[in-house]
């Protein structure tokens, strides 16, 4: 940025300017610049209003929607650009429209502040950048449904406390980091509702005497409606707040799908292998390959939460209306936005491109006893109380252990000298025909189970669910 003459949207009461120490604090014009664009939206906006008010002639309006193109021209291709002179983004473009306007350029200002133009602008960034968060989201959700779609037969180890618990199928684990994503869009697509009132026309705190019409600024913007409260309007930034959290619970749930990455694809479980593409190595260790995506996933989580209790930090004491400690709103927002547009795409072509070890998710699938709950309820389905059942599976499970078998390895004799509820019954049936991780799994057929079937079931509603939010993200 050149240095340039200090231009200010203040200081007619002063008689000196500010100091270099205020300035340089003052200055935020090298983090929300990024909002030129929407601030020329609302500018656009604006311009109409005052000339339907008798602001503005109509060769005047003309003039300033022409000028304001050409800056918003000039903006995109670098041509023009805040310098070191220029306090903030609203500084920054009015130097512009007034190189280009001279005086006309100024009657721009009348009737709004900096104070509604921030709230404005943030929110239409907000708006505009959730879309392409959802086409993101949206770009993982299909990895991994397609990952669910190819593993729905595959057995694999269901854990809790990670031990091995239950046989399940690996698509249906799969899906359910799908759900929680699911939940993730449907959040953003709330917040958008709420996040859809404009501010512009509440001016510095208490509206405007000028005969402005805020109901049609909103319209034109894309907002549902204007802010009810002009004092509420400058000050509300539960909208931001809102926003941090959702890509904080997006982090999160990036973080718990990578953290299942890098333990699937470590030598102790080998359910995965990651693509090279996705995978760095070590500088002394030649053998390694490291799931940096999954682990920097982890990583950015940590970030995301930072931001958010940031935003928190700075709102929690502060009094009506406009406060300069709203200006620590835009990084971590701005922030949150990046982090997730990064993050997002490596985290998807990491899934869409991991091998996965299905002999080995099969061979570990009944490992640890995990068929031991099925053997429990087929009891329960003979008539012994769950609780009886329960206690005899646990016996046997110390009989396996001590004579260093499975249950798989158990003979009738041997069953039978446990409990008397493991013999062979009246019809010939043996406990063990449970024993099989397929039946284990096709067993558990109700909604919402883990039965391949029900899993494909879950497959062709995601798709359904998922083809929605990509509509929406696309929606002009």
């Amino acid at each position: 940025m050149a240095d340039n003459k200090p231009m200010r949207l203040w200081g007619g009461r002063f008689e000196g300017g500010p100091s270099d120490a205020l300035t340089r604090l003052s200055v935020s014009v090298q983090f929300d610049w990024r909002l030129a664009p929407y601030d020329l939206l609302a500018s656009r906006a604006h311009a109409r209003v005052l000339h339907r008010a008798g602001l503005l002639t109509q060769e005047e309006l003309d003039r300033m929607l022409g000028a304001l193109d050409d800056l918003d021209r000039a903006c995109r291709t670098g041509e023009f650009r805040p310098t070191v002179a220029d306090e903030d983004v609203h500084t920054a473009l009015e130097r512009g429209l007034l190189e280009r306007l001279g005086s006309l350029g100024g009657k721009l200002r009348a009737g709004r502040s900096r104070n509604d133009q921030i709230a404005t602008d943030l929110r239409l960034y907000l708006r505009d950048h959730v879309r392409t968060i959802v086409s993101r989201l949206v770009e993982l959700e299909t990895a991994l449904i397609s990952q669910a779609e190819e593993n729905a037969d595959v057995a694999a180890p269901g854990m809790t406390h990670l031990q091995h618990a239950q046989p399940v199928s690996f698509g249906h684990q799969l899906l359910a980091h799908v759900h929680a994503l699911t939940r993730d869009v449907d959040r953003l697509r709330d917040w958008d509702r709420r996040a859809a009132v404009s501010p512009l026309g509440s001016g510095a705190l208490a509206g405007s005497s000028l005969p402005l019409d805020p109901a049609a600024v909103a319209a034109e913007l894309g907002f549902d409606a204007p802010a009810p409260n002009s004092m509420d309007a400058v000050a509300d930034r539960d909208f931001a707040a809102e926003f941090l959290f959702c890509a904080a619970l997006i982090g999160v749930h990036i973080s718990r799908l990578g953290e299942e990455i890098v333990l699937w694809a470590s030598q102790e479980f080998r359910w995965i292998e990651v693509d090279d593409a996705y995978s760095t190595g070590s500088s002394i260790m030649p053998q390694k390959k490291n799931p940096d995506v999954a682990e920097l996933a982890r990583g950015k989580s940590g970030r995301l939460i930072g931001s958010l209790m940031s935003l928190l930090t700075t709102l929690k004491g502060l009094p009506l209306t406009y406060n300069r400690d709203l200006q620590e709103d835009k990084e971590p927002v701005f922030d949150a936005v990046d982090t997730l547009l990064l993050v997002l795409p490596a985290v998807s072509g990491m899934i869409s491109t991991m091998r996965v070890n299905k002999a080995k998710l099969e061979a570990s699938a009944p490992d640890g006893f995990a068929l031991a709950t099925d053997l429990a309820e087929l009891l329960v389905r003979r008539g012994v109380p769950f609780r009886d059942a329960h206690e005899a599976v646990g016996h046997l499970v110390v009989w396996c252990q001590v004579n260093d078998k499975d249950l798989g390895e158990l003979t009738d004799d041997e069953l039978a000298k446990v409990s008397p509820y493991f013999a062979v019954d009246a019809t010939g049936a043996s406990v063990r025909d449970v024993l099989n991780v397929h039946g284990a799994l096709a067993a558990r057929s109700a909604f919402g189970g883990t039965a391949p079937d029900r899993v494909r079931d879950q497959i062709a509603a995601l798709r359904e669910i998922v083809d929605g939010q990509a509509a929406w993200a696309n929606e002009s």
